[in-house]
């Protein structure tokens, strides 16, 4: 029976990114120290990995797909295939941002104002490349974690820091004066494991799923019973991913309508609904909108 090798992020991404698997349908159970969690998918083989060394592993063959973030994906330079975004994170449903920051009182307002400085960070050459362009000459060096305390403390003038609220970045003292490029989390797979017509379809099944399952976040079912008399009132209040569902009921001048709508439309919609005739209506949760 064939499997296909699946890398999970290791880390800040870890428990969303088994969550989004729960809900498009896979199990993901995870050991203490096992870097090998358990999957309700025989086709299916998991290991943890950092979704900095990621796409070298999806890279080299080790892995046949993984999860990561586009960021380490250009950072690494790595010669994979993207199949899917998948926008989620730890905190919201944005991309994260990589951002250069300074402390509150430096006098440097402008990236053109930082050549020949130092600066920190974990992402090495992607920031290499982004002042190389603009012809500025700065001393990068790696940092290992805490960045935010290395310009606190004086040992470099700026860092590149990943970030999506800003709140540690603030924390410390500091202020973003550039947002250097935005990010987000990445289905990839290996060139080679793609030529397998059985890996490939596993693969864009995979993601369509999980794209379906993120797609129906923060969306909700609604459905209801209207006379013939308000249903054109009814109607006309429903916003829709497309035309709402309606169905007559069995020997009744009675429909039933369905549709799709955002959730927070329906503190608003649902007494508007009731007092134009509804009746009956049902509010339910969605998996997954493919």
């Amino acid at each position: 029976m064939s499997v296909l090798k699946l890398g999970i992020p290791k880390g800040s991404l870890e428990d969303a990114t088994i969550a989004l698997f729960d809900k498009s349908g896979w199990q993901i159970k995870l050991a203490s120290r096992n870097y090998f969690p358990e999957v309700d998918d025989k086709e299916l083989s998991c290991s943890i990995c950092r979704p900095q060394e990621m796409s070298r592993y999806v890279e080299s063959g080790m892995l046949d797909a993984g999860i990561t973030g586009k960021d380490w994906t250009q950072e690494n330079e790595s010669d994979i295939e993207v199949i899917a975004d998948l926008v989620y994170s730890k905190v919201s449903k944005k991309p994260t941002r990589w951002v250069i920051a300074v402390p509150g009182d430096s006098e440097i307002t402008r990236v053109e104002q930082l050549d020949g400085k130092r600066i920190a960070t974990e992402l090495v050459n992607v920031t290499q490349k982004f002042f190389k362009e603009r012809g500025l000459n700065v001393d990068i060096t790696f940092s290992w974690g805490a960045t935010e305390a290395k310009v606190v403390s004086g040992l470099c003038d700026a860092i590149v820091e990943v970030t999506e609220t800003e709140s540690t970045i603030r924390a410390h003292g500091l202020r973003v004066i550039y947002e250097m490029m935005q990010s987000n989390t990445q289905l990839i797979a290996n060139k080679a494991s793609l030529q397998d017509p059985w890996k490939r379809e596993k693969i864009e099944n995979i993601a369509m799923l999980l794209q379906g399952a993120l797609r129906a976040d923060r969306i909700v079912g609604l459905k209801m019973n209207v006379s013939k008399e308000n249903l054109e009132t009814v109607i006309n209040m429903l916003p829709s991913l497309h035309a709402p569902t309606v169905a007559q009921l069995y020997k009744q001048e009675w429909f039933s309508v369905e549709t799709v709508i955002s959730e927070h439309q329906v503190r608003d919609l649902v007494p508007k609904l009731k007092k134009g005739g509804a009746e009956g209506i049902i509010e339910y949760s969605l998996n997954k909108v493919i």
